[in-house]
């Protein structure tokens, strides 16, 4: 079966697909011999009849080696980790060097904002002078020498997967879990990986708003990842809050730094170690998960996260010694305006996509690809669940650019925010998935 149509024809009809099929289909993909039409009808019979386990790794693996595949000849395990996605969440930025830390090698290839969430390249870019878009021979020399480097995919890096993204964002077919899956795992796998660990995040701030939804997802990533040759385990995470109090590129990047420069208990912390844990049990730099997360939060207690985020920076262009002076390097918004409470209670519930939006529309994310990130605005100091406040306090702090987004970022915080009765605190890891 060679041709496109016969695929389609046969995913139709729930017959048997040969791998060989979907490595046809994904070379037509990156190199346009498969026509839009033809993208978007599989596409649709891929979210209305599915994948098998195996139709599924065969187009992961397909779409992985439609372009170049990383390998790396390095005396220590190439590790990576992704998220799935949330609202004040920068765990990349610590965890990434905490592994280099602790002897892994981290090649790690992310992605911009998307939607409502944050993007760890925008964050990057909040960096003066980081650059996250190096050719592949930089990109390995970077990683051989500091055994960390933080990039976007080069445009030889899973290809099919740029094109049938693309077809289905026009087609209404982004939540096939299927398509999910492969669109994740190509990119990632493409990078060489020895281990991945993925946060899989459920709540009013994810994409996977229930757990049985973010459980489906962690189960096919992990299932898929571990048939295409890749140890893989997932922990599903709450975000039905933000994960640090502050929303926006740089205003997250310096919730990291304070994090580096004076370790704190908080749940950036506690999820960074528990997905670092994992990842180096797995692949044999811890013994047991415990060990690993204790390594991990000994590497940034001791300053060595420090040292290797420093480094990365540096090598990636940024300042010499941006970890000693971020607070005057970061950019900072002209106009910050406090958000007091409207009523005493509790902070009970975060409608976490409405906050996330709130902070795209101040200029911190994208309505549409090519709009203009501005690494200065957002908002800090947002009050955990169950925080109780009387009327007139301060809830958070609005960074804009212009005086008159405060009042509409004003109006959009608030409508976000429930206050009332005394909320249930959710559980910050909820399981893992092996």
């Amino acid at each position: 079966m060679s041709d496109t149509r016969a695929l389609l024809t046969a995913l139709r009809e729930g017959e048997a697909v040969a791998p060989e099929a979907f490595k046809g289909f994904a070379s037509g993909l990156a190199d346009s011999s498969v026509s839009d039409a033809q993208a978007g009808a599989f596409a649709m019979v891929a979210l209305l009849k599915g994948l098998t386990r195996e139709q599924r790794v065969a187009l992961t693996l397909a779409m992985r080696d439609s372009g170049d595949v990383l390998n790396w000849q390095l005396d220590r395990p190439v590790l990576d980790k992704h998220s799935t996605g949330g609202i004040g969440d920068c765990v990349s930025l610590l965890l990434a060097p905490a592994l280099a830390a602790c002897g892994a090698a981290v090649p790690m290839v992310s992605g911009r904002g998307l939607g409502h969430t944050g993007g760890t390249l925008d964050k990057l870019e909040a960096i003066p002078g980081f650059k996250t878009g190096l050719d592949e021979a930089e990109f390995k020399r970077i990683v051989t020498k500091g055994h960390l480097a933080i990039v976007s995919a080069s445009a030889n890096i899973a290809p099919a997967d740029k094109r049938l993204y693309a077809i289905r964002d026009v087609t209404a077919t982004v939540e096939s879990l299927d398509l999910i899956t492969a669109s994740i795992l190509s990119k990632k796998l493409a990078a060489g990986l020895g281990g991945l660990v993925l946060d899989v995040k459920t709540g009013s701030g994810a994409f996977m708003k229930t757990r049985k939804d973010a459980r489906d997802l962690a189960q096919s990533l992990v299932n898929t990842a571990n048939a295409a040759g890749c140890r893989t385990s997932a922990l599903v995470t709450d975000m039905s809050q933000p994960l640090v109090p502050s929303l926006g590129n740089a205003l997250e990047v310096a919730e990291v730094m304070r994090m580096l420069k004076d370790p704190k208990d908080s749940p950036l912390l506690s999820i960074s170690a528990a997905l670092g844990g994992v990842v180096l049990s797995d692949s044999g730099l811890s013994d047991t998960p415990q060990t690993g997360a204790e390594a991990i939060i000994n590497a940034v207690q001791s300053g060595q996260a420090a040292e290797a985020f420093g480094r990365m920076v540096h090598a990636q262009g940024g300042p010499v010694r941006f970890v000693e002076n971020w607070q005057r390097l970061l950019p900072e918004a002209n106009n910050i305006r406090e958000l007091r409470a409207p009523e005493a209670g509790y902070i009970s519930a975060y409608a976490g996509e409405a906050l996330g939006l709130a902070v795209v529309h101040l200029g911190g994310g994208r309505s549409v690809e090519t709009d203009k990130v501005d690494p200065a605005v957002g908002l800090t100091e947002l009050l955990p669940l169950g925080t109780y406040v009387n009327k007139g306090d301060p809830i958070a702090r609005i960074h804009a650019s212009r005086a008159d987004q405060t009042k509409q970022a004003e109006a959009a915080v608030l409508h976000s925010i429930t206050i009332g009765e005394r909320p249930e605190i959710p559980t910050l890891i909820y399981e893992r998935v092996s």
